[in-house]
């Protein structure tokens, strides 16, 4: 069946083209949807009477397309992901979240729907990503995956509890504050208590004799 696009239809044309679709497209896609009308004899006539102004949207499209790629060919991204100990991140880095890196740190708005990832980006490190603008004209950029924060494992968590500590304030009040202590912090303590205690008992020894 043969259609005028009355828009951009990816990698088939543009607006004013005449192309062949399957019926079944074009009925229940591309008609409801308004991108495109049954190039009957009359609407092809009235094409024909439209080309001129058509022509001047399309150069003024292609002028904006081949501005946009020269904004974002070569250029590279950086989007920030929870990351797991073996640097797989938690989920994927989606077409949506590289529209937004683009449009924050480069300036362009891009529709995401033109954004192709070539698969799941799941992986720190740079990743190649394509945008296909407007017919033809394409960009190519890169996005760096980076970790939000580096991953903590469980055994290097340290072991803590709330300790009271008494003592005597310089004006002479009494105090007890309530401190939090690592079990590294316990053993260090409980070494200088028994050397303390040594040095005691050997003074009291020193004495008696």
């Amino acid at each position: 069946m043969k259609v005028i696009l009355l828009e951009e239809l990816k990698g088939r044309g543009g607006e004013g083209d005449v192309i062949d679709v399957a019926r079944g497209f074009a009925v229940n896609y591309l008609l409801p949807r308004k991108i495109a009308v049954e190039a009957t004899p009359g609407n092809v006539k009235q094409l024909e009477q439209r080309m001129k102004n058509i022509k001047v949207r399309e150069d003024a499209r292609l002028t904006d397309a081949d501005a946009m790629a020269a904004a974002l060919e070569g250029k590279t991204v950086t989007i920030g992901a929870k990351v797991g100990e073996e640097g797989r991140l938690f989920g994927s880095v989606t077409a949506a979240m590289v529209g937004e890196a683009i449009a924050e740190q480069l300036g362009v708005e891009v529709d995401r729907r033109k954004i192709e990832t070539r698969g799941h980006i799941k992986d720190t490190g740079p990743h190649a990503v394509e945008i296909a603008i407007y017919r033809d004209i394409k960009a190519h950029l890169t996005v760096d995956v980076v970790a939000e924060g580096a991953p903590v494992p469980a055994e290097v968590i340290p072991d803590t509890h709330v300790v009271e500590v008494e003592g005597v304030a310089a004006d002479g009040e009494p105090f007890v504050e309530v401190v939090e202590e690592t079990a590294e912090q316990d053993a260090e303590d409980l070494a200088l208590d028994e050397a303390a205690e040594s040095e005691a008992d050997s003074g009291e020894g020193a004495e008696s004799e």
